[in-house]
């Protein structure tokens, strides 16, 4: 996303928004193997509830991973 950068004399620059991506690695107990994702925040609190065998198998149905 963009937006902007708004000074105390209400100046306005350009700006960008970007996402909070972080580089994870996850043990799959299934497979007995370690898989590396780039994850968000929100997408690491969903692997924290939901476990990381349904969160790959939800990304594989919506397609984000193949």
């Amino acid at each position: 996303m963009t937006g902007c950068n708004v000074s105390h004399s209400n100046r306005r620059t350009k700006r960008k928004y970007y996402p909070n991506l972080f580089v994870k690695r996850f043990y799959v107990p299934e497979e007995d193997n370690w898989v590396t994702l780039k994850v968000s925040a929100a997408g690491l609190r969903n692997i924290n509830k939901n476990g990381i065998t349904a969160s790959l198998e939800e990304a594989y149905a919506k397609g984000f991973i193949k």
